[in-house]
């Protein structure tokens, strides 16, 4: 039986926000009041197709914010990570599910060698359109009121999981490796052999503590926090040896 390893992205992977990392790419490398302003609580997505058009008014090619997205750093230990899981593909599986987007996600994995590593990414699909503007669309439709309305990461998961299930592929054990409020939900699905792992002092953390304090509490994983790749390596290497 396989190992399965499911990260996050923004401050898991790469140590900041790809959505904001893109920023970057205008001349003075901020946004005006105007768009800033258009964010409304729970629809990142759309709130980025406007960020992304106004960077392709301002005649930024997706050649130039592919090459500034290629600098967001990684955080600690990851590269040793995923230079792991890509040595040990038939052992362990390894996916991505993100609230960034597609381009952002594939831009950055490729720029660092370790693409081989992520057998699948589940996020917001990115196009160029035809007047050379990047487009980001919600991931999915769901019903999850504690969801933001592009992404329920436990729908992603479970569906996963099952249709692995249906192929024949059970897995010894899951870990979720994650660090923020939209990383509570898929730890429904995991089981009491799985692992929830949080970014120590990010809020994943401090939503699991608050879970497992709870009288008769849903959670079900153990729970062990990191603060880089290297540990969730060691946890990983135990695992496989057990």
């Amino acid at each position: 039986m396989k190992t399965l390893i499911v990260f996050d992205f923004d401050h898991t992977l790469v140590d900041e926000n790809s959505d904001m990392w893109v920023i970057r790419c205008l001349p003075h490398g901020m946004l005006p009041d105007s768009v800033e302003n258009s964010y409304r609580k729970g629809h990142w997505t759309e709130y980025m197709g406007t960020v992304m058009k106004y960077i392709g008014e301002q005649n930024v090619t997706p050649d130039q914010i592919c090459s500034v997205m290629e600098t967001i750093p990684f955080t600690d230990g990851m590269k040793d990570l995923l230079t792991h899981i890509s040595e040990h593909k038939t052992s362990i599986d390894c996916l991505v599910v993100s609230d960034s987007n597609s381009l952002f996600i594939e831009w950055i994995l490729r720029a660092s060698g370790l693409d081989s590593a992520v057998d699948k990414v589940f996020t917001n699909p990115a196009t160029i359109n035809d007047q050379g503007y990047m487009e980001v669309r919600r991931h999915h439709a769901h019903n999850c009121a504690k969801c933001p309305v592009n992404m329920c990461k436990k729908e992603v998961l479970a569906l996963y999981l099952s249709e692995q299930s249906d192929g024949g592929v059970e897995y010894k054990r899951v870990f979720y490796v994650g660090d923020g409020g939209n990383d509570l939900c898929p730890t429904a699905c995991l089981r009491e052999q799985d692992v929830v792992m949080p970014r120590k002092g990010y809020s994943l953390e401090k939503h699991l503590a608050r879970l497992e304090k709870q009288p008769g509490s849903p959670l079900k994983p153990s729970v062990v926090a990191w603060s880089s790749g290297i540990e969730i390596l060691q946890e990983l290497k135990a695992s496989v040896q057990s």
